[in-house]
């Protein structure tokens, strides 16, 4: 006989991996207990990942077009490249930046429950930056699948994106909703 969900949420600690049931009714434990709140909203490294994130945003979206220019045309590789590695050092100064924001938040570096998930797709989108880089740099892969793999990399960077901003969203409604109230 199989479990039951409560026993596996128990078990296994599932909500705290972000996993809970889709068809639930009732909200899960909030994102941030208090004090954790209290930290994020205390610590400099909330507004530092504030502004980084819209810059990285935006200079992807950039990026993104000078790639697409790149890949379609033949044309602005040097400018391609330039985009890429101003969004590879955004991203890996982001990436610093929000381990020492979890840091003082959630008492660990990485991988905190409420940000599992964020944490590993931010780096299967390091290690795609970091292949671009390796290529470029030893010459080892050619300008197309550089810019492929840059492809990639902004595809993921985008899915990682959308998981943060669900976060954000899911924080507000923590605060706007009274515990117990569906959203």
């Amino acid at each position: 006989m199989l479990p039951d969900y409560d026993e596996c949420k128990r078990d296994y600690n599932i909500e705290a991996y972000g996993m809970s049931a889709a068809t639930s009714d009732t909200r899960s434990d909030p994102l941030y207990t208090p004090s954790q709140r209290a930290r994020r909203d205390a610590t400099v490294w909330t507004l530092v990942q504030g502004i980084l994130a819209p810059i990285q945003f935006l200079v992807c979206a950039v990026s993104l077009i000078l790639v697409l220019r790149y890949l379609l045309t033949g044309d602005g590789y040097f400018a391609a490249t330039v985009s890429i590695l101003i969004k590879t050092a955004l991203l890996y100064t982001i990436m610093v930046t929000g381990a020492i924001w979890e840091k003082v938040v959630f008492g660990q570096y990485l991988f905190a429950p409420a940000f599992f998930w964020e944490d590993v797709v931010s780096f299967v989108v390091i290690a795609l930056h970091t292949v671009y880089l390796y290529g470029l740099l030893t010459q080892s892969i050619a300008p197309q699948q550089l810019m492929l793999i840059t492809l990639a990399a902004y595809v993921t960077y985008f899915v990682n994106a959308t998981q943060f901003l669900l976060k954000l969203r899911r924080a507000r409604l923590d605060t706007a909703t009274p515990r117990g109230h569906p959203a």
